[in-house]
């Protein structure tokens, strides 16, 4: 069938314009609108890429024993997850995005499945069941399973918990219903965790693959995870999938034809990044102070902002008619956020705490100090 058509609001060539105007405020542009890290690779990362840089052979598509061995005790140590006692396969990605832009193809879905994902949410789910030839069904509450799982097309539902853009992150009942939900209708969980350690409810952010949502098996369960956000490593592409072994090993058997594999001296980097805890717990807290920034800056400019749950952004009503509105006035005053046009609700902001900290101060002081003054 090949590569299906895609359309998609997401287009980050729409802000070069608030992106000009922006520029020429003195003292240039911060922008706060892209959630690419911007903080130092952590040193022990570097060395291990490094150790694992003669690397001369192919490496395995299902990571090598060291990787493997890495992701299981992390699940562990940072999840409560045993993966080895609940029978999970584990395959590292290049990067979370290709897994999720390919996730419905490569599990089989086309014409006549539909796949559901949140209303407001990560815009490559829905370019990835676009690419499928499947079908979007869009609900405002996943976690509302009476508004999907009365529809036997279902084959898949996309789960994103702490939530980008909204930083909303969803309960052990909730997931545990939208598990039961969908095994009733022979539907997989595809559950992006990409900002699990980014908490700031007080709780843990639970995963899919916990006991008490899945049970003591995962089947038709796959969790997704990334170090770009823990460990500063977008620029390394590295993430992974783990659940259910049957459709682990088919992602697994297709990767391999394609060559979707992660590089040997990655996967070595990988290992560094997830037995490391002080370099995460240290960024993890950088974020929590730039998100606290943030929020009193918009709070003190009139918007109801608040902390989000989870993750790494604050989703604001915007003050005007649409989010277009405020990115004008926002560009005015030298700061760019995110359209939530991009994220399926135009009403709203999305505003970034990846970026420096003398960054975060200049936009934070521009936003209460000149955007009021407009």
């Amino acid at each position: 069938m090949g590569l299906g058509a895609f359309e998609t609001p997401y287009d980050w060539g729409r802000l070069r314009e608030y992106s000009n105007i922006a520029d020429g405020c003195p003292g240039g542009s911060v922008d706060l609108s892209v959630g690419s890290p911007v903080d130092p690779v952590p040193r022990r990362v570097m060395i291990a890429l490094a150790d694992a840089a003669d690397y001369p052979g192919y490496p395995a598509t299902i990571g090598s024993p060291e990787l493997r061995t890495a992701i299981a005790d992390w699940t562990m140590n940072f999840r409560d997850v045993d993966l080895r006692q609940m029978g999970a396969s584990t395959v590292p990605t290049v990067g979370s995005k290709e897994a999720v832009a390919l996730m419905a193809s490569i599990l089989g879905l086309g014409r006549g499945d539909v796949v559901v994902q949140p209303r407001v949410s990560y815009p490559t789910y829905e370019i990835g069941t676009q690419i499928a030839g499947a079908t979007v069904l869009k609900v405002d509450d996943v976690a509302d399973v009476e508004s999907w799982s009365h529809d036997d097309r279902v084959r898949m539902v996309w789960v994103n918990s702490p939530s980008n853009p909204t930083g909303r992150m969803l309960s052990v009942a909730q997931m545990a219903a939208i598990v039961k939900a969908a095994r009733s209708i022979g539907a997989v969980v595809v559950s992006d965790e990409c900002y699990a350690l980014m908490s700031w409810s007080g709780l843990p952010a639970r995963s899919v693959l916990d006991p008490a949502v899945c049970g003591i098996d995962c089947s038709g369960v796959i969790m997704l995870y990334s170090l770009s956000k823990q460990s500063n490593m977008a620029g390394y592409r590295a993430a992974f999938l783990a659940g259910d072994a049957s459709l682990v090993d088919r992602i697994v058997s297709y990767r391999r034809q394609m060559g979707l594999i992660v590089p040997g001296p990655v996967q070595g980097a990988m290992v560094g990044a997830l037995r490391g805890v002080r370099d995460v717990n240290e960024q993890a807290s950088r974020y929590h102070s730039r998100l606290t920034r943030i929020v009193g800056a918009l709070s003190t400019a009139g918007y109801d902002a608040s902390m989000p749950e989870g993750g790494l952004y604050v989703w604001v009503r915007a003050l005007g008619c649409d989010c277009w509105e405020d990115m004008r006035n926002l560009a005015r005053v030298g700061v760019l956020a995110s359209p939530g046009e991009f994220y399926g609700d135009s009403r709203y902001l999305r505003f970034s705490a990846t970026a420096r900290d003398a960054d975060i101060d200049t936009a934070c002081e521009r936003i209460s100090r000149d955007l009021v003054a407009l």
